[in-house]
């Protein structure tokens, strides 16, 4: 690093919350920070993008009436700035396994900036036994942004972005000196369907809760940790949810290209299929 580095922060719990407060405080030292955040939680959006948003300014940066995403495409595109990354975090509760990733606002921030080709880093932050981070003001997220501050600065030094579009990074804050550990996200999703009574819905109609099942034994946003000894023996050495039961540091590399992968079959399907 010559002069520092210009840096765009975001996230989706809000520009008001803990996380990127201490985020900002830690990234300062590498450099000139810009924030561009949701003016209010906006978790679980994914990458959403909406036609029009409304700005305002903030001793910070700006604060934007949107989604994350949309403040990674405000920030990238609509300021007179170059940013040479783009952070986002510190969330509120982690973000691990393959299918919270793909929900996630705080990592569909930094899939926006990989698609417009700045490099990224998303870090979440959680509890080794609390599992979420709530009331997050309760906690210390210090060492999270001092983690992903360092990464964002190693990685950029080495070049990691020439051939990684985005780092996910899941940190504790309460493990001392954890051990960081380069991992890939655990493949697992359920869900349970439960028929809900209304007596306000008509007879041809009817509600349905639908409850995520990210983890076992575990519904919703329950803790899953109480099971931690189950979960090290189903989840493998090397995977995000590993290190979490660990309490552990864990980095994955991901990319954004969508890549397409070589079937023989769907090439067969499709050279034999006729339009009638």
């Amino acid at each position: 690093m010559s002069d520092g580095y210009s840096i765009l922060l975001t996230n989706d719990d809000g520009i008001d919350a803990p996380g990127i407060a201490t985020l900002r405080e830690e990234l300062t030292a590498l450099g000139e920070v810009t924030v561009v955040a949701p003016d209010e939680n906006q978790s679980g959006v994914g990458r959403t993008r909406n036609h029009t948003a409304v700005v305002r300014d903030h001793p910070w940066g700006y604060r934007l009436v949107g989604t994350p995403a949309d403040c990674v495409a405000y920030g990238l595109g609509g300021l007179d700035t170059e940013f040479d990354v783009v952070v986002s975090g510190v969330n509120d509760g982690p973000n691990a396994g393959n299918y919270v990733v793909g929900r996630s606002g705080t990592v569909g921030a930094g899939i926006e900036a990989a698609f417009l080709g700045t490099p990224a880093l998303a870090v979440s932050a959680y509890h080794s036994t609390d599992f979420f981070l709530s009331p997050p003001e309760e906690y210390d997220f210090s060492r999270p942004a001092r983690v992903a501050t360092g990464l964002v600065e190693r990685a950029l030094d080495a070049g990691v972005y020439d051939e990684v579009d985005l780092l996910n990074v899941n940190a504790p804050v309460d493990s001392p000196n954890p051990p960081v550990i380069l991992t890939e996200p655990y493949h697992e999703y359920g869900q349970q369907v439960e028929r809900v009574e209304d007596d306000e819905l008509g007879p041809d109609e009817h509600r349905v809760k639908l409850s995520d099942r990210t983890w076992p034994d575990a519904v919703g946003w329950e803790n899953p940790f109480p099971v931690a000894e189950r979960h090290r023996e189903r989840y493998p050495v090397g995977s995000d949810r590993r290190a979490m039961v660990d309490a552990s540091v864990s980095v994955s590399p991901l990319t954004v290209s969508h890549a397409v992968p070589d079937s023989a079959r769907l090439a067969d399907v499709v050279e034999t299929f006729e339009v009638e």
